[in-house]
């Protein structure tokens, strides 16, 4: 019996060692040097410290909610002429701020208070883990004299033990650093800092609230510029996994290339489309990958997602008798409820540090970078799949026209934000239909694209637009948010307008849970309407510069977007859309539907 990739059947976990550096815009950073200088004793405190720290790797802008054991760090680190803080209404939206700012600056920080904000801000640093994203979350604790002392504190749950918020962490942060005296404060932020951008996984460093504004010695010269070991490919490996690679692809008659969401981690995408380049493969990409690699190239055959795959690229990718994954992650839902038509005989999977041939051999200690830059020189140029892909492919329809007033349809909305798309956009979609919807867009050069599909935390997308629009304010950033999600964390949109955002926000009003409804539905998916621009003008109160609208019909639409482009393009701008509630894609209906039969399988047999 074949062994199918993605199968309900056990699989071998795919490899989470990462051996990567991180993204190209924190190496420019972390590698840069300057001789040291002596800085003046009121900038030699621990807060200050760790500020220039920050700065040095990157990191222009904190996401904080303050406490009264992070008030004195959070004084130390905005006196840093290159650190501005941000200011979120709530914890959670403070990691999530982080989250999508290290998505793109290459590294994030956010700042919250001991226990009752570090737990409060533990699940947007598990979905920042899940994602592979370089996240330094600080939080201000105990004062340095209470460790051991057997005394109760407040925000605490009411025990002598200090460490529950530290144990928590541990599972879903690489490297904890506790600092509750000088001695050893450098050394504990600077391994906590090299970790997260080595690791590309998020770190905890706790503060001690009357260490901060404390000046030592070891804090009275400029810091050295972090410079961060490179990681080096086994040759001898690598030599046998290229010539096995090679032999496998060349006698395919027609291969195919197929990138994923770890592509960002090996920091290996450039590579993987000078392989595209050079063999003549069609090149599609995992849900996850989409915006890593660019769509505009002429081989692109865009989304494999199983039985929601972009048109004809799953029949393209399925009917190959070779495939070489880069960087993958298959789970219930990218292999859309273990339903994948792949076998793993037929397939080569690139992890960051390893490569697996079919059913065998392996290859360890080997960068995904390394392997796939050397593989170019090697294979033979085989453009037979996508010769198929051009011949079986037809050209998508578009939505019917709209009737004059004829209340919108959701397709029609996505056409529409197509046409908005630029180098000067990036798409940031929340997990529901949109998810389904924006993957459908097609990505002009240079336009940015997150989403979060392995956690797929609802509400992410509102913090993660902030972070990313701080992070480049350059860019204006189209976010896609249905109703159910915007209500988890509606409240830093007043975070946005206080700090000049551009953002266009797209609530997608349908009245409920669309996507749990369509998996298993029930009155609990059912919520509460909202009025959601007079909550958005609310939050605004008449400070800084925000709009508006509601729309019902595509003229409506369509004025907004004029307005939103034109008039307002200074603005952030608010467009609740109001849909119907079954108006979903098809795509998610079939997600729905094979994720509905997984979950609901009959227990093993005892």
């Amino acid at each position: 019996m074949d062994t199918k990739i993605g199968a309900l059947d056990a699989c071998p976990p795919t490899c989470t060692d990462l051996y990567a550096t991180p993204s190209n815009c924190a190496v420019s950073t972390i590698q840069s040097s300057s001789s040291p200088t002596i800085i003046t004793p009121s900038d030699t405190t621990l807060g200050r410290y760790l500020a220039r720290r920050l700065v040095q790797i990157g990191v222009t802008d904190i996401f904080s909610v303050p406490g009264d054991f992070n008030l004195t760090l959070l004084d130390h680190l905005i006196a840093e002429p290159g650190l501005t803080n941000v200011g979120c209404c709530n914890e959670l939206n403070a990691g999530y701020a982080a989250d999508g700012y290290a998505r793109s600056r290459g590294v994030g920080a956010c700042v919250v208070t001991f226990t009752v904000g570090g737990l409060s801000v533990l699940n947007a640093i598990a979905g920042a883990y899940s994602e592979n994203l370089p996240l330094i979350c600080i939080v201000g604790g105990p004062i340095s004299n209470d460790y051991g002392t057997n005394r109760i504190l407040h925000h605490t749950i009411g025990l002598p033990d200090f460490s529950q918020e530290l144990r928590c962490f541990r599972t879903v942060t690489c490297y904890q650093a506790v600092v509750n005296n000088l001695e050893d404060a450098h050394e504990l932020i600077d391994i906590a800092i090299s970790t997260s951008l080595k690791e590309s996984k998020p770190v905890y460093v706790s503060i001690s609230c009357n260490l901060a504004g404390i000046p030592h010695p070891t804090f009275s010269r400029e810091p050295v510029p972090f410079s961060l070991s490179p990681r080096l490919s086994n040759q001898m490996g690598l030599e046998a996994a290229l010539e096995a690679a090679a032999k496998f692809l060349d006698k395919a008659v027609k291969p195919v290339l197929v990138g994923g969401p770890k592509l960002r981690v090996a920091n290996a995408t450039d590579a993987f489309v000078e392989l595209a380049d050079a063999c003549g493969y069609p090149l599609a990409v995992m849900p996850p990958a989409k915006g890593l690699v660019p769509e505009h190239h002429p081989h692109f055959i865009g989304t494999y997602w199983g039985a929601v795959s972009t048109p004809f690229c799953a029949e393209i990718v399925e009917s190959a008798d070779a495939y070489l994954f880069a960087g993958p992650i298959f789970n219930d839902f990218t292999s859309v409820g273990y339903s994948l038509l792949l076998k793993k005989e037929k397939a080569i999977i690139v992890q960051p540090n390893r490569v697996v041939i079919g059913n065998g051999p392996a290859f360890g200690c080997i960068l995904m970078k390394d392997f796939l830059r050397a593989l170019v020189k090697r294979l033979k140029c085989n453009t037979t799949a996508y010769e198929n892909y051009h011949r079986i492919s037809v050209p998508e329809g578009h939505p019917l026209k709209s009737a004059p007033k004829e209340p919108l349809r959701v397709s029609v909305l996505f056409q529409h934000i197509q046409n908005m798309l630029s180098s000067e956009t990036a798409v940031i979609a929340e997990a529901g239909d949109s998810w389904f919807n924006c993957q459908k867009l097609k990505l002009p050069r240079g336009c940015g694209y997150e989403f979060q599909l392995q956690y797929g935390s609802v509400g992410w997308s509102v913090g993660a637009t902030l972070g990313y629009a701080q992070a480049v304010p350059e860019k204006r950033v189209i976010a896609c948010i249905g109703d159910g999600s915007f209500q988890f964390t509606a409240q830093d949109v007043s975070t946005m307008i206080r700090y000049g955002q551009r953002a266009i926000i797209f609530l997608i009003n349908n009245g409920g849970y669309t996507t749990e409804a369509v998996i298993h539905d029930g009155p609990y998916n059912v919520i509460k309407n909202w009025n959601y621009t007079g909550l958005v003008d609310a939050l605004h109160n008449g400070e800084g510069k925000c709009w508006t609208t509601k729309v019902r019909c595509e003229e409506e639409l369509i004025e907004a977007i004029e307005t939103a482009t034109g008039d307002k393009k200074d603005n952030l701008c608010f467009i609740e859309v109001v849909v119907h509630k079954d108006d979903t894609s098809k795509e998610l209906l079939e997600f729905g539907s094979r994720v509905s039969a997984a979950n609901s399988r009959p227990p093993n047999p005892q």
